[in-house]
């Protein structure tokens, strides 16, 4: 009875050691920690609804969560480890910080509480379009006026333009053609026109205003062939190029030469097709309106040589005269 007793106690003392020798073998559970931050920009302005990434070696995912009204973001039940937070946000950089070590039960604020998220700079190249760069330079030409009065539009004082486009052509013509100093020159050869009475309308107020209509016409349709529509087809540039160096004989030359050469679009020099086809457009178009005894094939191709030789007087006026007395010109 004895022995029996004996283990029995040594059998209830091993039963109530098992459960202690357990706990002694089993590893204490590390305590978790927290990574917490606000989210502000360069201002020190609170940012939300930034995207804040979690990554990390003891992560089984990625963890991700946005900034509240206040900025604040939190990331809870952290392993001790390693870590890394990366923040985004629409129309600033990203922001990345260092590795962050978490301790054991470590409540970790990152620095100063406040990540400050630098607005992104995208980096441009100031290289304008051909077709910017030719609004810009179109626009000062359209403040080119001799004595600060008459158009002076299609005159250029750089030496390297940029192309024309379709658009720039159409707007140089319509401009001149409506100008208010164009439509009094108009006038003024109406007058000139009734004077020595040609083309041969009556005479009187009937007679000006059919003079009035056809020196309208003839100049509406020279632009307009001349300075749109043919440089627009045939990629021409319809501006004169003021040479301003070199001999009085090669200044001359390229004057006198400019309404039978040009240069395309495409920067080199060509055949004026598109000066040449405005000014026998013109003329022809004169046989609808003008009185029939001022049409006909003669009259077409002598008003033709007039228009071309005023365009040849006006081109060397352009290089030795006009530029002085325009004072808005291109630099």
């Amino acid at each position: 009875m004895r022995t029996l007793g004996i283990w029995r106690l040594i059998l209830m003392a091993f039963a109530m050691a098992a459960p202690l020798a357990a706990q002694d073998i089993t590893a204490p559970t590390p305590q978790t920690g927290h990574i917490t931050g606000t989210v502000t920009d360069v201002n020190n302005d609170v940012l939300s609804g930034a995207t804040v990434v979690l990554e990390g070696p003891g992560l089984k995912d990625t963890r991700k969560v946005l900034s509240d009204d206040n900025g604040f973001f939190e990331f809870e039940q952290l392993a001790p480890g390693t870590y890394h937070v990366t923040i985004t946000g629409e129309e600033f950089a990203d922001w990345a910080s260092p590795d962050l070590i978490l301790s054991p039960g470590q409540y970790l604020i990152l620095p100063a509480s406040k990540l400050l998220i630098a607005k992104a700079v995208t980096a441009v190249n100031v290289l304008d379009s051909s077709e910017e760069v030719a609004t810009e330079q179109v626009k000062i030409e359209e403040t080119q006026r001799v004595f600060g009065i008459i158009p002076n539009f299609y005159v250029v004082y750089e030496p390297n333009p940029a192309p024309l486009t379709t658009k720039l052509k159409f707007q140089l013509a319509l401009k001149t053609s409506t100008d208010a100093a164009t439509i009094l020159g108009v006038g003024m050869l109406a007058g000139i026109n009734q004077a020595g009475d040609t083309p041969d309308y009556v005479q009187g107020m009937k007679g000006y205003a059919q003079r009035f209509g056809a020196a309208a016409g003839d100049g509406f349709s020279d632009i307009m062939i001349g300075g749109a529509i043919l440089p627009s087809l045939l990629h021409q540039d319809p501006r004169y190029y003021y040479q301003g160096t070199g001999t009085n004989k090669s200044r001359t030359l390229h004057a006198l030469s400019s309404p039978f050469v040009c240069k395309g679009d495409n920067g080199r020099f060509q055949p004026n097709y598109s000066s040449i086809g405005g000014d026998l457009g013109s003329a022809a178009l004169s046989n609808i309106y003008y009185p029939a005894s001022n049409r006909g094939t003669g009259l077409v191709f002598q008003n033709f040589f007039i228009s071309t030789g005023e365009r040849m007087l006006s081109s060397v006026l352009q290089e030795f005269v006009l530029h002085r007395f325009t004072p808005n010109r291109e630099k």
